[in-house]
């Protein structure tokens, strides 16, 4: 059912009552749950939603932030230009960690693709050994070029991101590109080795930082 608004019928995919199917009318259309991914971390620009996700249009874009911010999952301030996520949106961060915890392990997945500096950090949440990170202390910065973060752990282990100007306030960094860090923390290599190859910079000690990496769980990386 609809409520007679042109534009309400055409985002309207699914004419059920199931709970998941109205789930899919506001979320399910193609680049949506990713530009949701992209806002997770912080409120951006335009270009900055656009730069974490190659291949999409301006006009695709434009038009999943509007569909987003008319379901109320997405706001808009015109004076900033920034585009933010409501509590509704922030709501859906448990739908992205699980979606990528099930994908993580399918057939066909192949993490040395794109991975944008924010699908890097959500998958810290994913990968995480709970077993190890409990009570863990660690604490580390990541300089992954446009966007830095830091990241501790809570109590029971979950990973905790928070996007800032200065990783280097943490007594650890990783510096590279996403894909190159995420094959220090998940690949068979050690994080000294990676260093002698130029792939990641580490900013601090390098025993330290492959305990950080220690932390994770590992799946089988090519080089990248």
């Amino acid at each position: 059912m609809t409520n007679g608004d042109p534009a309400t019928e055409r985002r309207v995919r699914y004419d059920q009552g199931c709970a998941a199917a109205h789930a899919l009318n506001l979320v399910g259309d193609r680049w949506a749950l990713l530009v949701v991914r992209e806002l997770m971390l912080t409120p951006k620009r335009f270009q900055a939603i656009r730069a974490g996700l190659p291949g999409i249009t301006p006009g695709v874009l434009a038009g999943r932030l509007e569909q987003l911010a008319d379901a109320g999952i997405v706001t808009h301030d015109p004076d900033t230009s920034f585009y933010a996520l409501t509590g509704d949106g922030y709501a859906l961060r448990p739908v992205l960690r699980e979606l990528g915890r099930w994908g993580a392990g399918r057939l066909g997945h192949d993490p040395r693709r794109f991975l944008s500096p924010t699908s890097l950090m959500m998958s810290l949440a994913v990968m995480a050994d709970r077993g190890r990170t409990a009570g863990s202390r660690a604490f580390a910065g990541f300089d992954l070029g446009r966007e830095r973060f830091l990241v501790c752990f809570d109590a029971d282990g979950e990973p905790e991101v928070q996007p800032t100007r200065d990783p280097g306030a943490a007594p650890l960094t990783f510096e590279g590109a996403p894909n190159a860090v995420a094959f220090a923390l998940y690949g068979p290599r050690s994080v000294a080795d990676l260093m002698a190859a130029g792939s990641v910079t580490v900013r601090g000690d390098a025993a330290a930082a492959q305990e950080f990496a220690d932390l994770f769980g590992s799946v089988n990386l090519a080089e990248v």
